[in-house]
């Protein structure tokens, strides 16, 4: 009785550490299935920024559309833009973002960010709140504006950078 005993013993502790082997294999597996999801969604989210860089430039809220000309794509009306930085707040929850910066490249200007006072001497217009918190995701642009000269208006583009930052 004691043999059989003692065989059963060994038995149940067998199958309990074969079991225990198969869950650890089990939350392995898991969490190797599980990182690759994270990964994705970091993957997906980066590609919809890059998609939302490249859509907003031709979006009615920002894009020169035909008023320097001909229809201009990646092209960025800079007075629009100026007029959405009075109204940010209602527009950053309309695309998703944290924060928006059109930055002039070429030729750069003398004062860092823009305001209402000193537009269009100024490098930065951003819509937005605070420091260049997430990830920043860019696309180069045409920045236009029209611009009085001594006799007549005319337009004026210049090399840009938009950048759309999200968490």
């Amino acid at each position: 009785m004691k043999k059989g005993q003692m065989k059963i013993q060994q038995m149940a502790f067998m199958l309990i550490a074969v079991t225990l082997f198969f869950v650890l294999v089990g939350l392995f597996f898991l969490m190797f299935v599980f990182s690759g999801i994270k990964k994705s969604a970091a993957d997906v989210q980066e590609e919809n920024a890059l998609l939302l860089v490249s859509k907003l430039s031709n979006s009615p809220e920002f894009s020169c559309g035909n008023a320097f000309g001909s229809f201009k794509t990646n092209c960025i009306d800079g007075d629009k833009v100026m007029a959405l930085k009075e109204n940010e707040d209602k527009y950053l929850n309309f695309w998703g973002v944290e924060k928006i910066k059109v930055k002039r490249i070429y030729p750069s200007g003398e004062i860092g960010k823009c305001d209402s006072e000193n537009w269009p001497d100024c490098d930065e217009i951003e819509i937005g709140g605070g420091e260049d918190s997430g990830v920043g995701v860019s696309n180069f642009v045409a920045l236009c504006r029209k611009e009085r000269t001594e006799s007549n208006l005319g337009d004026k583009c210049e090399m840009a950078r938009a950048i759309v930052y999200y968490k």
